[in-house]
């Protein structure tokens, strides 16, 4: 995903003189590519993310399209005063990309995961979060990210993300993706963790469930219809996230859901409960030892299915 943002930011540069590359002492090699070819529009902070965010506002006020690129849990906590401040109260038009979602940062430890920048953001007025599933997603989202006048936040993996768009795929913001269409339950995933649905998808369909999967890329605005028509068209719903279960696409659903009268539907979440990210090793090792693999996923979703009781 790290990539395919980095190859995108090249091509709209290309044909946009406002468009800016900033980073916080991260990201220098992957840019040498757009640095040289656009010295006067990269600079490097330094590790100074919220005066990198400051300054970004500053530029967009005078026509500039800044992109703040760094680790995204240093992104949203260290520099929150900012984007709060500088960026959603003044209606500026910065783009915040924050890379290292999730547990990707998985032995670097807790300090490194990204789990509580989708709550803190979405509460912000104005903002635009975007938490593209693949390279190609992460590539249209950039690209959307750049048409949108206004504070956005565009969440990505680093590397090494496997693909599941073709060349062919469209992205709407705000417009969820059904992966597989169902009428048992639906799962509804966000960001990296898509994949790991995908394969419980494929292991309760295994199992004769009928399950109907949806890429929430858009965290906010959110696709209520999508979640509407979930609770009306199928038996249960269940988010999953890397991400705490407090604020971020678990409660979006959980209000779309308790907003809209007469929908009584078996729904959970699942994510961080109550607790920062346990364990270090690899990626897959953190979703196993912190309950978001793919057979955790499936056993949940079995569970709720099987249950009398949903609860929001």
């Amino acid at each position: 995903m790290r990539n395919a943002y980095i190859a995108e930011l090249y091509d709209l540069a290309k044909k946009d003189p406002r468009i800016m590359a900033l980073v916080a002492d991260n990201g220098a090699i992957v840019y040498d590519k757009y640095r040289e070819a656009y010295p006067g529009r990269f600079i490097n902070f330094g590790i100074a993310e919220a005066n990198m965010v400051g300054v970004a506002a500053g530029l967009a006020h005078c026509g500039k399209i800044p992109f703040c690129y760094t680790i995204a849990a240093f992104l949203t906590m260290r520099a929150f005063e900012q984007i709060r401040n500088d960026v959603c109260l003044q209606k500026s038009n910065v783009k915040l990309v924050g890379i290292g979602a999730g547990f990707v940062y998985s032995d670097l430890g807790p300090t490194h995961h990204a789990v509580e920048d989708l709550a803190m953001l979405r509460a912000l007025p104005g903002m635009t979060l975007f938490a593209p599933a693949d390279p190609l997603e992460a590539r249209l989202a950039t690209r959307e990210a750049a048409r949108i006048n206004g504070p956005v936040y565009l969440r990505i993996a680093t590397s090494k993300t496997p693909e599941i768009y073709k060349k062919d795929y469209e992205f709407v913001p705000g417009k969820a993706v059904t992966l597989s269409d169902g009428e048992d339950i639906t799962l509804i995933a966000t960001g990296n963790i898509v994949h790991e649905a995908l394969k419980a998808a494929d292991m309760l369909k295994k199992e004769g469930k009928s399950v109907r999967l949806l890429n929430m890329h858009t965290i906010k605005p959110l696709d209520r219809q999508a979640v509407i028509e979930a609770a009306r068209e199928t038996m249960g719903i269940l988010t999953i996230e890397e991400h705490a279960i407090n604020g971020g696409l678990g409660s979006a659903v959980a209000e779309a859901l308790a907003e809209d009268d007469g929908l009584p539907v078996r729904f959970a979440r699942m994510g961080l409960r109550g607790t920062f990210p346990k364990g270090y090793g690899t990626l897959e090792e953190m979703k196993k030892l912190n309950g978001l693999s793919a057979e955790h996923i499936a056993k949940r979703a079995g569970d709720l299915l099987e249950s009398r009781e949903g609860g929001i």
